[in-house]
């Protein structure tokens, strides 16, 4: 789940509905409104997993199309879904940072502002990881004390 301090904007976060979202993650731009929907979109813990839908979105048109008219026996053209498919996630991956990025210009906010929201958050998990390991480390500390008397 999300923490609330990671996503501290003074922009609303409004959910486009399916139609606009469909076209958000065909490339499209959203209304002012949406903007910290966006922001959200591009900088939650899960940004990586949305990116990877809006591509298999953007790719479900030409791989149908592929299935559907490719004159060739259907385990040629299943094999060449998947083979465009297999190279579509390679090259997204790649550029994943700058996608994202580029959505986040659309959108209204400077480059760069989506990299800082999720570099500001690893390093906020960084902070409270380490905050709970040494009180683990305590923890673990005062109970050798206990059981030896030191």
């Amino acid at each position: 789940m999300t923490e609330p301090a990671e996503h501290a904007t003074t922009e609303p976060i409004v959910r486009p509905g399916p139609h606009r979202w469909l076209w958000y993650a065909l490339g499209g731009g959203l209304p002012q409104r949406h903007r910290g929907w966006v922001l959200f979109d591009t900088t939650t813990s899960t940004w990586w997993a949305r990116h990877l839908t809006r591509m298999l979105v953007q790719m479900s048109l030409p791989i149908a199309l592929i299935l559907v008219f490719l004159p060739a026996p259907f385990g040629l053209r299943a094999a060449v879904a998947g083979g465009g498919i297999f190279l579509g996630l390679i090259y997204s991956l790649a550029y994943m940072p700058e996608t994202t990025e580029n959505r986040v210009v659309k959108a209204g906010y400077p480059a760069g502002t989506a990299t800082a929201h999720r570099e500001r958050a690893a390093h906020q998990r960084d902070l409270r990881d380490s905050e709970r390991r040494r009180a683990a480390n305590a923890r673990r500390a005062a109970r050798y004390r206990d059981r030896h008397g030191r």
